[in-house]
């Protein structure tokens, strides 16, 4: 076997590497689509997994989940521990879909023991697509490089109009307030930004005034969702989810 057909095979088995690849990536959506297409509206709650139970943020991460889901909104994590554990804990306790989205990678934490729907990623970036797909707001505790990702994306994606605009909400104002007047005292300063990017993000560190954050957006969402041919179905659940109290 020469040169030339030695490379043509090893091409070939790149190219079919490829598409064996594209195939695994849409077997992950099929399989996110499929499962929580029929859970009702929810929230995505993001912050860091080395938060333990003593933590203060875990405390209210899963009371904040835990008054969410008294209110008939399902919770989607990332499913690991920390933040993510504490949300899944709260949806529980509430008696409402508590979703897990983990990712494997190497090293990985084990997932939490409070989902009752998990399901596992190769991808990030299909994992990210379905943790933004459901979800009416986003909750973000204080954490790390992911969490600070996951922030950021949100509001590109909000800001370029590739996504539904709705509520990045950022729990714990001491944690997050410096990030904020760095984006209004370097980026709003320097015109990276523009002054209506800042309005994306509220800041919080109250449970109940997420529920009443989120219950607003459902609202306004179902306003939205009435001028669109949806299923009579999905609005009808909506619509219980934001009934005046």
């Amino acid at each position: 076997m020469d040169l030339k057909e030695l490379q043509l095979i090893e091409e070939l088995k790149t190219k079919q590497g490829d598409v064996w690849r594209i195939l695994r990536i849409m077997s992950e959506f099929i399989q996110g689509f499929d499962a929580l297409q029929h859970i009702g509206p929810s929230v995505t709650f993001f912050g860091s997994s080395r938060a333990t139970p003593d933590n203060k943020y875990y405390k209210l991460a899963e009371e904040t989940a835990y008054r969410l889901g008294c209110n008939g909104f399902s919770i989607i994590t990332g499913g690991g521990p920390g933040i993510m554990e504490a949300a899944n804990k709260g949806a529980k306790r509430a008696g409402v879909d508590s979703v897990g989205l983990a990712i494997e990678i190497p090293h990985e934490e084990a997932t939490n023991p409070y989902q009752t729907i998990t399901l596992k990623f190769r991808y990030f970036f299909v994992r990210k697509v379905m943790l933004l797909r459901y979800a009416l707001s986003y909750i973000i505790f204080p954490g790390g490089f992911g969490t600070f990702d996951e922030l950021f994306e949100a509001a590109t994606l909000i800001q370029t109009g590739k996504s539904y605009p709705f509520p990045i909400i950022l729990f714990g104002t001491e944690y997050w307030h410096p990030v904020v007047e760095f984006m209004e005292k370097n980026m709003l300063k320097e015109k990276m930004i523009s002054p209506e990017d800042l309005k994306l993000f509220i800041l919080t560190d109250d449970p109940e005034d997420v529920v009443e954050i989120v219950k607003a957006e459902a609202r306004k969402k179902l306003k939205f969702l009435e001028k669109c041919d949806i299923q009579p179905d999905i609005k009808k659940a909506l619509n219980r989810y934001v009934s005046e109290s």
